[in-house]
């Protein structure tokens, strides 16, 4: 028979150690248990407690893989987090082989699966939607000649080809300067010959990120260019601590509402009590998870997981971001939230504790 009173349990993956990006991580985490403190405190489903079973990625994608097949044994109801792509799409894969319903939180790679995932969802908006609002803004702000100080990886590829090719119909230059082979001050070199009035870095956090934004800075020839981080560095209080000022006027892609709503609001006093510091993007991402998860297993039921793994077109979930629904958006191979908000950031140089919004967007159309 049945036990109605066991906890319905959410296998949860994160990035917890390094070389995983650990603020990420965190903050994930975070926003996460405070949904599902909320939903128990609500009733739970069908009276039953949500309870999270947390595993830490460290941003690997065999161990994460492990850790589905792990957490599908266990009797998960359904699969939540991961912040880095490359470990995401690990995840994707094997929780679609094994039918566990999986909501991704915070990775962007267009194609988190190689073949349309009937259970897999994702909250974070695609890699090419994002980075074409950057290009656009770096358009809108006058710049033709960028180049992007890049290391290796299927992520940082990607944001390359999504930049050149928003870039290029405007007649903008896009040099590829490869920082494993190239020092920090061999970087500012280059910037220097191309005449780059905007450097991007898409580059780990803190090396070489950290290095290169101070090499470009103390660099006199290139007073006045604009360093760039899409990947989203300086949201984080770790970038600001290790760069001070240097850390400000970054622009980055982060994935919050010019204004949040009284959702949104509450949730952010609580996880910036609970912090100890602002809430990262990556931090509602977390709730809102957890917020979809708690309403879709109360509807559709926590035992069977081919009947929550259908459900996600039915989604309709007020987040901290806006309303959160599911549709299948072409090269993504999973269910998309489609209204996910855009926006470019940077640190105010006067005061790098705030943040300016710089622009938003994140629809198709043309660059202003």
């Amino acid at each position: 028979m049945e036990d109605t009173s066991a906890p319905v349990r959410i296998g949860t993956l994160a990035p917890l150690t390094p070389p995983g990006w650990t603020q990420a991580g965190r903050h994930l985490l975070a926003g996460l248990r405070l949904a599902v403190e909320e939903a128990n405190d609500a009733g739970g489903v069908a009276g039953r407690p949500l309870e999270l079973v947390v595993r830490d990625t460290a941003a690997d994608p065999q161990r994460a893989a492990a850790a589905v097949d792990e957490l599908a044994g266990l009797g998960v109801a359904a699969l939540a987090g991961e912040y880095h792509s490359v470990v995401a799409r690990a995840a994707a894969a094997r929780a679609d082989a094994l039918g566990l319903p999986f909501l991704c939180s915070s990775a962007v790679l267009d194609a988190l699966t190689e073949r349309p995932a009937r259970g897999v969802a994702r909250l974070a908006a695609p890699q090419s939607q994002g980075w074409r609002t950057y290009a656009d803004f770096l358009l809108g702000a006058g710049h033709r000649r960028i180049a992007v100080a890049a290391g290796p990886g299927v992520y940082w590829e990607s944001g390359t080809r999504v930049l050149r090719g928003r870039l290029a119909p405007h007649g903008a230059a896009l040099l590829e300067l490869d920082v494993r082979s190239l020092t920090p001050e061999a970087v500012c070199d280059a910037l220097h010959a191309h005449r780059a009035t905007a450097v991007l870095l898409l580059v780990g956090h803190p090396r070489p990120a950290v290095p290169l934004v101070r090499a470009v800075r103390r660099d006199r020839r290139l007073a006045g260019i604009t360093v760039g981080a899409p990947a989203g560095q300086p949201e984080f209080a770790e970038w600001a601590a290790l760069l001070g000022e240097d850390g400000a006027a970054v622009p980055f892609l982060r994935y919050l509402p010019e204004r949040l709503g009284p959702l949104g609001a509450r949730v952010e006093r609580t996880l910036s009590q609970r912090l100890g510091e602002a809430p990262s993007f990556v931090a509602f991402e977390g709730y809102d998870t957890g917020a979809v998860l708690a309403g879709l297993l109360r509807s559709h039921g926590a035992d069977d997981r081919a009947r929550t793994a259908g459900a996600w077109p039915q989604v309709r979930i007020e987040g901290t971001r806006g309303e959160i629904r599911f549709t299948r958006v072409p090269a993504t191979g999973v269910w998309q939230w489609p209204g996910a908000p855009v926006q470019v950031a940077d640190r105010d140089p006067a005061d790098p504790r705030r943040f300016r919004v710089l622009h938003t967007g994140g629809q198709d159309g043309p660059a202003r």
